[in-house]
This record gives structure tokens, C-alpha cells and sequence, in this order.
């Protein structure tokens, strides 16, 4: 059967060659003849698939030697809990509001310790990532939050606020490794991999040794990142095949040119579409044009049966998953690194198509 161009906003399109990697090794990885995911992750060929992950990982983002990589489960969800738990010392976190993720963030750290949220889109739908007021900023903060990409809006942070010493946290979920991200900038960095990175199963952590400590009182030892750095991942049974999927895709990322590469491929897949949509006179994007994502691109067309007749239109010509969230609804078209030029430009196309039929 033909692939389709997979516009999901994650779990994502992830790249043939890791793809067909994986098909290859299924029944058996390597000389251990048994596949990746029948075998013990305290072996010694899985735990090689693992730290070679790593070291892939931490030389495509240039993560410096003072960081640990840890490879957990409960996807970038989790994280939500365990920042605040985990970095908890004066009790007082900032967090900036920027979508509904961000929004999530909040509403979880919240249960843990003192959130101030500190600029906020939310009287624009999330269109926009406002302005950094540093007088609103807590210097006592034991960290500063910010969802780098919001997925569901389509923005993004071109710029990073100044925390001074307050450590700055990210969710990245959405656009690790799209672009070339300066994480010496950040005190800690977390993604899910169902958009950039794998499947969905794995969260990927970074973090600066200084805040491996000791966490809030009655932690649970699963949720403890000294857990983790101390058992290097695998304190408990890893999601192993997610981890050796990411592996591939970051050998895929790596034989491509690295990060400097895919940015310049996905500024030009951002730029086609949204040429297209500032011309267009039946499709208009909604986010800002200054912080618009190179990732997640949203788009209307003003009627809510007009977006629906495309959404089905578009997949039937294999340009599926493009509704837009639920939340919000008109379409979505989710770009990441897998995504290859020919399918933006295919789904340009069609959209032209589509609105020259309606005149």
C-alpha cells in the first residue's frame, strides 16, 4: 500500500530509513537473534542500544558534560509533576501561559508548589507568545517554565527570556531538535518523542547536574530524577523499542547533517506554506506571523463546513490527519523533521486546487 503524507500532530510520521531499519531488525537485532523488544533490558546488547541513543543524542544537541540524558516513561505529561516536585526549594515557580499544554503545566504544578504566572496569551486564543516583563520574573523562583512550540496554537519562541540565575525549564515536545537550541541556556529540557524523536512510550530529559537533588518531601522514588541518573534509565524496565526507535532516528538525523541541516529543510517546508496562506484568498493562518511555529501550522478558512469538505478532501488525495485540535478546530498541518519537503509541496498543491474549485 502506498504511504500516505502523515500531518499528525503525534504520534508523527517518522522517517523511512528508521523505518526500514527497524522492519529489517525486527526478528533480530544484530547477531542476538531475538528482536528489540523480547529482549531483557539489563543485557548487555540493550543497554548499548541505549547509551548509543545517548551519545547520538547528546552530539546532535551539543548537551554539555555538566547534563544528564535520562530515557523515562510517562511522557512529557508526567513531567508536569516531576519539575515541581523535583526542583522544589523555595516552593515559588514561574510559568508562562502559552497554550494548552502550558496551560496543563500550570494547573499540575500548582498542586505542588506556588505558581505565578507571569505573561500570558490566553486573551488571544494563544495566538501570540507575549511579551517578557523581567520585573514580573521572581528571583527566589526555584525555576522558570516555558512551552517552547505549542502545538495546538502553532507558535513558537524565537527568543528566550532572561532568568538570570533562575533555571529555565522547557517542554519541547514539540520541536526538539528542529532547530539549533543552545541548552547550556536551560536548566532542564523535556519532550515526549511521539512527535520528533520515536513513538510514543518514551520521554527524554535533560538536565543540569545541580538540580539532580533532593526533592519535595514524600516523593515517590519513581518520580525522582536521582533515581534515574543514579540507575542510569533503567530503574525500572524501560519502553526499550521506543528507545531504539529514537536511536535510529537520531542516526537518521545525524546521517542527514545533524540539527544545523534539518533546520534549514524545515525553515523552507514553514516558508512554502506559509507563503502560500499570507497570499491565499480562501485559507488564513492564525497565529501571529512573529511567532509563528516552523513545526505545527494552523489555518482556517472562515467556515466550519468548508474546513471539514477539505480535511476529508485532503486525505482522500493522501494528505491526512490535518483537522486542527478539537479545541479549536479548522486544520493543523504538523511538519516535523520526518515530514519531506515533496509533502508540503504536494499539500500546497492541493489547497490551490481546492480553492480555485470554489472560485
Amino acid at each position: 500500500m502506498e504511504r500516505v503524507y502523515n500531518f499528525s500532530p503525534g504520534p508523527s510520521m517518522l522517517p523511512v530509513p528508521a523505518l526500514e531499519k527497524a522492519a529489517k531488525e525486527m526478528l533480530s537485532y544484530g547477531s542476538s537473534g531475538m528482536s528489540v523488544v523480547e529482549m531483557s533490558h539489563r543485557s548487555k546488547v540493550y543497554m548499548e542500544i541505549q547509551k548509543n541513543a545517548e551519545t547520538l543524542l547528546r552530539e546532535l544537541m551539543s548537551i554539555p558534560d555538566n547534563y544528564r540524558v535520562l530515557f523515562l516513561q510517562g511522557g512529557a505529561s508526567q513531567q508536569f509533576a516531576m519539575v515541581p516536585m523535583n526542583l522544589y526549594k523555595t516552593g515559588k515557580a514561574d510559568y508562562m501561559k502559552t497554550g494548552q499544554f502550558a496551560t496543563k503545566a500550570i494547573e499540575e504544578a500548582a498542586r505542588f508548589t506556588d505558581v505565578s504566572v507571569v505573561a500570558s496569551s490566553e486573551d488571544k486564543t494563544f495566538s501570540y507568545i507575549p511579551e517578557f516583563d523581567r520585573s514580573k520574573f521572581n528571583p527566589d523562583a526555584d525555576y522558570m517554565h516555558i512551552t517552547s512550540n505549542n502545538t495546538i496554537f502553532g507558535t513558537r519562541f524565537t527568543e528566550l527570556p532572561d532568568t538570570g540565575n533562575v533555571p529555565l525549564v522547557s517542554d519541547m515536545s514539540s520541536c526538539i531538535l528542529s532547530e539549533v537550541c543552545d541548552v547550556s541556556r536551560f536548566g532542564l529540557i523535556y519532550a515526549g518523542a511521539q512527535k520528533n524523536m520515536g513513538p510514543a512510550g518514551v520521554c527524554v530529559v535533560i538536565v543540569r547536574d545541580d538540580l539532580v537533588r533532593e526533592p519535595m518531601e514524600k516523593t515517590p522514588l519513581m518520580l525522582q530524577y536521582r533515581t534515574h541518573v543514579k540507575e542510569e534509565s533503567l530503574y525500572n524496565t524501560p519502553p526499550g523499542f521506543s528507545v531504539y526507535m529514537c536511536m535510529n532516528v537520531f542516526q537518521w538525523l545525524k546521517d542527514l547533517g545533524g540539527v544545523p541541516a534539518i533546520q534549514k529543510i524545515n525553515e523552507a517546508k514553514a516558508k512554502l506554506l506559509y507563503d502560500f496562506l499570507d497570499e491565499s484568498r480562501l485559507f488564513k493562518g492564525t497565529a501571529e506571523r512573529k511567532d509563528r511555529s516552523l513545526m505545527n501550522v494552523t489555518f482556517v478558512t472562515g467556515s466550519k463546513e468548508m474546513d471539514e469538505e477539505f480535511v476529508k478532501s485532503a486525505a482522500a488525495a493522501g494528505l491526512v490527519t490535518l483537522a486542527g485540535h478539537r479545541s479549536v478546530g479548522g486544520m493543523r498541518a504538523s511538519i516535523y523533521n520526518a515530514m519531506p519537503v515533496e509533502g508540503v509541496e504536494k499539500l500546497v498543491k492541493f489547497m490551490k486546487e481546492f480553492e480555485a474549485a470554489r472560485g
